[in-house]
């Protein structure tokens, strides 16, 4: 397994990173598709992450930094149903905290969705406030302090 890391919204990575999350996001959990993908200015400013096989791209994720730059938000985390119970999601997440610590970034923000926010306090984060609805889906904000 590769990760591979982008900014440029002509590469093939962040073409990968979009047929995942179309994948993911709007066939399976039904979002659409102008959510998914509807601020140009957030998906050319993030910085996205791609997990590959020796065949194919199997998972995604992204981060958004803050214009202060020390603090960003994780965003469109997706692995494709038949690569999930891989571990890529925590590979993924860890190159993610190991990218950020590098560049200085102080805090890391995720709105986890319910179903997944188990996952996410072995990273060290924490649930902040109250369960809210992103796209018709509930979701709990969580922080990491890095």
């Amino acid at each position: 397994m590769e990760i591979k890391i982008t900014r440029d919204t002509m590469s093939d990575i962040y073409f990968d990173a979009l047929r995942i999350r179309n994948e993911v996001f709007v066939k399976e959990q039904g979002v659409p598709y102008e959510l998914e993908v509807g601020n140009a200015l957030e998906e050319a400013t993030s910085v996205h992450f791609v997990s590959y096989d020796e065949k194919k791209a199997t998972g995604t994720v992204r981060l958004l930094l803050y214009e202060d730059k020390k603090s960003g938000l994780v965003q469109r985390m997706a692995v494709l149903k038949e690569e999930r119970e891989k571990h890529l999601a925590s590979q993924l997440l860890k190159e993610l905290i190991c990218f950020a610590q590098k560049n200085q970034v102080e805090t890391l923000i995720l709105h986890a969705q319910l179903t997944a926010r188990g996952f996410y306090p072995r990273f060290g984060f924490v649930e902040e406030g109250e369960i809210f609805e992103e796209a018709g889906i509930k979701h709990i904000t969580m922080k990491k302090t890095l």
